[in-house]
């Protein structure tokens, strides 16, 4: 049997962000931070602001995001990313500061920073990562970390008679009259990663526009960790994580609504 010869052009349809670096992922298989990575980078190339874009590592499993990004970045001690970010911006008012940070980063050892932050109004953009436990140090309990979860430092799950409900961030930080833009978005499937795409670019738009801090959080899957395989753990997110952090805008301030995407 002849198989007949097929004529087909190959045509690329889509190529890495020029603000991602070329090298290969650490990241465990199934992790939503390289999703985050590239929106962050597919957002920076559409405003053409590489050559502006100065980055804020945190301490975590987001720690290596200067690796990713082919702009400049700098290191902060765990949990003053944003502290780091407000000496950079003002020193630099020119520039496009964002910080990278997890939830045991940013919602734990963090939170004096990007609560003050915020109620400054520094006029910084954080991208904050949710996937409800400590990623880079074995799963343990973070405070995002959901009723009856069970984690390495919560094996029978997180009681909240001992351990507290968790922190919704996005709410806590809504409520600060510095805050400009604060919107959750989730990475599970592609409608919502478009729409959490959107959020970053008008995050990032107010910081260019002047207009104030912004914050962006991401619910994302953490398959290591949590003991399930990329699928079940996408369909975790979606029964489980969504109904607990609700997704949508908490605080969009009337200049930063005028925003077109």
């Amino acid at each position: 049997m002849t198989v007949p010869e097929l004529d087909m052009e190959q045509v690329a349809v889509y190529q890495r962000p020029d603000a991602l670096s070329d090298r290969n992922t650490h990241y465990c298989p199934g992790c939503t931070h390289g999703v985050a990575h590239r929106l962050i980078a597919e957002v920076i190339d559409e405003m053409g602001i590489r050559e502006r874009m100065i980055g804020v590592a945190s301490v975590g499993c987001s720690v290596f995001a200067y690796n990713y990004f082919d702009i400049d970045f700098v290191q902060s001690p765990h949990g003053r990313a944003p502290a780091m970010a407000t000496g950079v911006k003002r020193m630099l008012p020119d520039r496009i500061v964002i910080t990278y940070q997890g939830d045991g980063d940013m919602a734990s050892i963090g939170m004096a920073e990007i609560i003050h932050a915020a109620a400054r109004g520094e006029n910084i953009t954080c991208i904050f990562i949710n996937n409800t436990n400590y990623g880079m140090t074995g799963g343990q309990m973070a405070p995002t970390t959901l009723p009856g979860q069970k984690t390495t430092s919560s094996p029978n799950g997180r009681d909240v008679e001992t351990a507290g409900y968790p922190i919704r961030a996005s709410e806590l930080i809504a409520k600060l009259d510095g805050a400009g833009y604060v919107a959750r978005r989730s990475l599970h499937d592609p409608k919502n990663i478009r729409m959490a795409k959107k959020a970053i670019r008008i995050a990032l738009e107010a910081q260019v526009r002047g207009l104030g801090f912004s914050l962006v959080e991401l619910l994302s899957i953490c398959p290591t960790n949590w003991g399930m395989s990329p699928r079940q753990s996408i369909q975790w997110l979606e029964e489980k994580m969504i109904p607990y952090y609700e997704l949508g805008d908490f605080k969009v301030n009337p200049s930063i609504a005028e925003i077109k995407i």
